[in-house]
């Protein structure tokens, strides 16, 4: 199996090349270890943090921005906007507050990114 990808872990974008040999992956193409680190969990166990909207009732606007405190597996991505389409907040909210505990038994929560 062999990938390349874009390293987006800091602003050089390094063009990588993933390559698994054996049980081994081997990466090349990155200027720093963290494009290993990169590459390798992306071709693995790929995540990201996920950003949107809730609705809010009193607020100043109708949704309310959040985002995941950490990242979550990237197949469950859908299955956690369903769960925040499903969530309605009542104004004030301060930032960081917990919107949703434990999405998906994550252990990743998500919360407010602006208060409200």
């Amino acid at each position: 199996m062999n990938k390349e990808m874009i390293c987006i872990v800091c602003p050089m974008g390094c063009h990588i090349n993933v390559e698994k040999s054996g049980d081994e992956y081997v990466v090349t193409g990155n200027k720093c270890p963290r494009g290993k680190t990169y590459g390798i969990k992306e071709l693995t166990n790929p995540t990201r943090v996920l950003t949107t909207t809730v609705k809010i009732k009193g607020g100043l606007l109708n949704r309310l921005p959040v985002k995941t405190v950490d990242a979550v597996p990237k197949e469950l991505l859908s299955e956690c906007m369903k769960v925040i389409n499903n969530v309605e907040v009542t104004s004030p909210i301060k930032v960081g507050d917990i919107i949703v505990k434990d999405i998906l038994g994550t252990g990743v929560n998500v919360v407010a990114s602006r208060s409200m």
